[in-house]
């Protein structure tokens, strides 16, 4: 065969390979290639659970999962997929521009392409880390944090990565990215928090899929959950008996051999709960795990009895679940015992009063406190000092919070300084030197109360912390509600929840969030005016040099 008949044949037979990659499964098992703990080209063996995902036709798909069970790579393999065969442009989001888009960037993106020649070949330019180009289609990573860097991105396919860490009031605005497109698909996955927030509210809505396999004792059909398919054989994470620790059936009670894994997953197949359902959803944990062994799920479980952060940790990460720790939200029994004799029509009063106000689209929610600071309080006056809730209600615009500010003589209001931040300027300015606009802020410390030169209107705080005074108040009896406090004001403090985590470096921080549909403006409200009490005294104030 000559040198031409040689190149024809080869042409044609490379035309006639890329034919037959008709799906995201066989895209990956052709160029992918990875490296640690299964190095080589992709395959399914050590996931098996991610073949039909890769292949999901369906226009939006949901993955709640525990940490280290393949879903990113699944996802990158989708987006590289519809890249080089499609010819579709993506949009790949992620919580924050930096350091997530940056660090996905590097340690996912370039990785890939180190490893394949094919997709070296593929990317033209890559020196853009939130856009990458391969002929005619683009990869744009964007962060969830900037609205700016979401819009007039017309793309076929979104895929949100970690959607519970992300600004949830954006991700609607990422998925409408592809709507104008005549062929679209989405993809949203993350290790879930709390019930019916985040990936958690969308699974709920989804066929709910779940990983099964026939046992290889009894054949009946099962699926690996905590904690009816595990045998724990230790007290504590540092008994070397846990290493005994194993997985079972939990039809017919026989051992599941972690070694065994390969052959016995393999059969598996995904059922769906809810097959009618449109949106598609799949849900799997770490007891599925091959390159994790069922005593690493003890050890986390045995910490986590323990620890708050750990136990959260466990059920998030390790579990693929939602969760709420014991006295991560106010109850109801709290609420009661803070309820006083005095109702908000009676406006006696003796201590100094503050305000605090949550702006929405449509309604102010206003919360007005009466103050009473004990002599030794020193710049913590929020600690040592008690509080009575003199009103709450709801007034419709700015114009109405005037009337407020002289009928309690109010000494310092704290605003909402978004959405309506024209609005809340023109109020800060009628009441000069009484009104500052807040904003929840990285970068700040505790309950430290900073400003930034040139916006004097403003005061910058850390949520977290300013949450957790406000409401643990109702905890410790250092606050009054009035005997008619509205329904409204009861269920907003109990919607918002306090998750326990950690950051990047394993410190115990933690976040506040409102599941499904609650609202919770009454609880900001109130935290709002908490924040104004420091402010009416003087002090507490830090000034950073610039922005």
């Amino acid at each position: 065969m000559s040198q031409l008949q040689q190149l024809f044949v080869d042409r044609v037979r490379q035309g006639l390979l890329r034919k037959s990659i008709t799906d995201a499964s066989r895209w990956a098992s052709k160029y992918r290639v990875m490296s640690h703990p299964y190095p080589g080209i992709w395959t399914f063996d050590h996931h098996p659970w991610l073949k039909e995902m890769h292949d999901s036709r369906a226009e939006l798909n949901v993955g709640q999962k525990s940490a280290q069970v393949g879903f990113t790579e699944c996802v990158l393999n989708i987006a590289f997929y519809f890249i080089d065969v499609k010819k579709m442009d993506v949009l790949y989001v992620l919580p924050n521009q930096r350091p997530d888009a940056a660090d996905f960037s590097s340690g996912r993106f370039d990785k890939a392409l180190e490893l394949s020649e094919h997709l070296r070949n593929m990317f033209s330019d890559v020196k853009n880390v939130g856009h990458k180009r391969a002929g005619y289609a683009n990869l744009y990573i964007r962060g969830s944090n900037s609205r700016a860097q979401l819009k007039s991105i017309p793309v076929s396919v979104v895929i949100i990565d970690e959607l519970d860490e992300m600004d949830q009031e954006n991700i609607p605005l990422a998925l409408q990215r592809n709507t104008g497109q005549l062929e679209r698909f989405a993809w949203q996955i993350s290790t879930p928090t709390i019930p019916e927030f985040g990936i958690n509210f969308h699974f709920n809505t989804s066929t709910q899929d779940h990983f099964t396999f026939p046992c290889p004792s009894c054949g009946q059909f099962i699926e690996l959950s905590f904690p009816d398919n595990i045998v724990i054989t230790a007290e504590t994470e540092d008994d070397k008996s846990i290493h005994d620790t194993h997985l079972i059936c939990n039809k017919c009670k026989a051992k599941l051999p972690h070694e065994d894994k390969p052959k016995f997953l393999n059969k598996g197949k995904w059922v769906s709960r809810f097959a009618d359902r449109v949106v598609r959803g799949f849900h799997i944990n770490q007891l599925y795990s091959m390159n994790l062994h069922p005593s690493y799920i003890a050890a986390n479980f045995l910490k986590s009895k323990k620890d708050v952060h750990a136990e959260q940790e466990f059920h998030n990460s390790t579990i693929g679940v939602p969760h709420v720790v014991a006295g991560a939200k106010i109850t109801d029994e709290q609420l009661d015992s803070c309820v006083a004799t005095y109702e908000m029509t009676d406006f006696k009063r003796s201590g100094l009063q503050t305000m605090g106000v949550d702006v929405g689209h449509n309604v102010l929610h206003v919360v007005t406190n009466e103050w009473f600071v004990e002599g030794r309080a020193g710049h913590d006056i929020n600690s040592y000092s008690k509080a009575r809730n003199l009103f709450h209600n709801e007034v419709r615009d700015f114009e109405e919070l005037d009337g407020l500010m002289r009928s309690f003589n109010v000494r310092f209001c704290v605003v909402d300084a978004q959405p309506d931040r024209r609005k809340a300027v023109e109020f800060a300015n009628r009441f000069h030197g009484r009104v500052r606009l807040c904003r929840y802020t990285n970068g700040v410390v505790g309950r430290t109360l900073s400003k930034i030169d040139g916006q004097e209107l403003y005061v910058n705080v850390d949520r977290t912390s300013w949450l957790d005074m406000s409401l643990s108040r109702f905890k410790q009896d250092t606050i009054q509600i009035p005997k008619n406090t509205k329904r409204d004001f009861r269920s907003h403090m109990k919607a918002i929840i306090r998750i326990p985590s950690k950051d990047k470096q394993g410190n115990p921080i933690a976040k506040y969030e409102t599941p499904g549909s609650g609202q919770d403006h009454y609880a900001h409200a109130l935290t709002y005016a908490e924040i104004a009490l420091p402010l009416a005294l003087g002090v507490g104030v830090v000034k950073t040099i610039s922005e």
